[in-house]
């Protein structure tokens, strides 16, 4: 009798430590991005950790590594695919070279106006397609998260297609925007991110593109001369998961996980928007760089010269897109 007591108690223990045991084992979720946390995609990463541990009440647990501490921004697609990573969130110029080409469309000059274009867009069915194409390289595509619209600098005037004829500009790699600058008769050259103010600063490339938050942050302001307010173009990212681990959740966890993502979403795209115009007012505060806005007729102009672009990526992404996202445009505006 006392042998089956002490087997019924260790049997008794043995469950009361392997029940909670397992129970607290949470699921992880590594999320790895390529900026610094200081910044609408880093607090958006900070945002959803905070959201999704809430929401699954510790069931899962999300570890942000940030400024490429876990991968690297060409080693991070890949290891979402292997399953060493289960989040991202690259910019949507990293998906033509994995073969889905149809994200090239957001680098197209001009083809997103303003934020409510962008937003019809992102969070209509054209929007909903494009994530579904991602499905076939083994990933979830989740939410687009903004950087904003970029604008033109150099230590030059940029205010007619001419005055770009032999600038060298820094370009992320992208062969839209390689196309854009060929278009004004410029010299692009693929750069780091991080290289891009001690190019300008040393004379190795004469100008670039980029968001008002990027350049504040990065001080680019410091070694440009001028900046030309064009908006011609947008920085934006889509959050992915890896597919498999994605629908092998529980279903539970996956709704609840969602409803963090769209939170995030919202506060992040909210973020990215101050940070815009926080850094803008900063840019002309510091009166380092003179910003320049152009006339009707000067902006038309550049709308003109960029149009063959247009032609260029449509043997690429597929012309029937295109007119989507200028339909898109149009019924905004009307």
């Amino acid at each position: 009798m006392r042998t089956f007591a002490i087997a019924a108690s260790i049997a008794a223990l043995a469950l009361g430590l392997t029940g909670p045991a397992l129970a607290q084992s949470p699921i992880v979720i590594k999320f790895s991005h390529v900026v610094a946390t200081d910044t609408p995609k880093g607090k958006g990463a900070e945002k959803f950790k905070e959201l999704a541990e809430k929401y699954t009440g510790g069931k899962v647990k999300v570890e942000v590594y940030p400024n490429s501490t876990l991968y690297k921004d060409k080693e991070e697609l890949e290891a979402l695919q292997l399953g060493s990573v289960q989040m991202l969130a690259p910019s949507n110029s990293k998906f033509g070279p994995l073969g889905i080409r149809e994200f090239e469309v957001f680098d197209l000059p001009y083809i997103l106006p303003d934020l409510k274009t962008l937003r019809k867009v992102t969070e209509g069915p054209l929007g909903t397609k494009l994530l579904k194409l991602l499905d076939a390289k083994g990933i979830t595509g989740l939410a687009y998260w903004d950087n904003g619209f970029k604008q033109m600098s150099a230590n030059k005037k940029l205010i007619t297609p001419a005055d770009y004829q032999g600038v060298k500009f820094r370009i992320q790699s992208s062969r839209v925007i390689q196309a854009q600058f060929k278009a004004l008769g410029s010299l692009p050259q693929v750069m780091a991110f991080s290289e891009v103010y001690q190019a300008l600063q040393t004379g190795v490339v004469d100008g670039q593109e980029n968001t008002w938050s990027n350049i504040y942050t990065q001080k680019m302001h410091e070694v440009q001369k001028y900046i030309t307010e064009t908006n011609h173009g947008y920085i934006g990212y889509v959050v992915i998961v890896n597919k498999k681990f994605w629908d092998d959740l529980p279903a539970d966890i996956r709704d609840q996980l969602s409803k963090a993502m769209k939170e995030a979403t919202a506060f992040s795209n909210t973020q990215s928007q101050k940070e815009n115009d926080d850094a803008l007012a900063e840019i002309k505060k510091s009166g380092k760089s003179e910003i320049i806005k152009l006339t009707p007729e000067q902006d038309e102009a550049m709308r003109k010269a960029m149009e063959p672009v247009y032609k260029d990526a449509a043997t690429r992404v597929g012309q029937s897109l295109i007119d989507e996202f200028q339909k898109e445009a149009k019924s905004t505006t009307n």
